[in-house]
């Protein structure tokens, strides 16, 4: 089966940074990239020898765009040009990469931190004056609930003193192997 997400990302960014173009949509993809609306993340990985090293990652939680093919396209072209973690990528690493996109399910807030698993569930941590921080589920190195809502807290400078509201989610996440999609 083709991984649709990733050819997306890869196209998406592929064209910006060789030619500067935003591309459309093509229309060969299935019909829920139209019809869908949903908050997405595309994360950009290096190869280095075995490992991949994160090079860039950025998306919503929420939907922003008329549709996920769009919501995708505007995703990837941010996480290659504007994480601020990374510079921007350039021509001779686009060979190099390896994508991740992740689309978001509903947000559900929790009321006990054992509803959380940070295998299975994404969270934000919001306060009370709107500060924000997420953490995608399933990431290396984070095993608890309580690594999990640190890093976010950590991510939205909010202090574990201030009053803060969870929300989990899941995730539908789609990787390429080795930069094959």
């Amino acid at each position: 089966m083709k991984n649709f997400y990733c050819q997306l990302a890869r196209k998406a960014i592929e064209s910006f940074i060789e030619k500067g173009e935003i591309i459309h949509p093509p229309q060969n993809l299935p019909k829920e990239f139209f019809k869908k609306r949903a908050g997405a993340f595309v994360s950009i990985y290096k190869k280095n020898n075995n490992k991949k090293e994160l090079r860039g990652c950025i998306g919503t939680f929420l939907p922003t765009q008329e549709n996920l093919a769009q919501e995708i396209i505007k995703n990837a072209i941010a996480a290659a040009t504007q994480d601020w973690r990374f510079p921007p990528l350039t021509k001779e690493e686009l060979k190099d990469l390896i994508y991740s996109v992740d689309v978001l399910d509903k947000l559900q807030p929790i009321k006990n931190i054992n509803e959380l698993n940070p295998k299975d569930y994404g969270i934000i941590v919001i306060s009370e004056d709107g500060r924000s921080g997420l953490l995608l589920p399933n990431l290396e190195k984070i095993d608890t609930p309580q690594q999990q809502i640190s890093i976010a807290l950590q991510k939205a400078n909010i202090s574990p003193d201030e009053n803060f509201t969870i929300l989990k989610f899941k995730t539908h996440r789609y990787e390429e192997e080795n930069g094959v999609c």
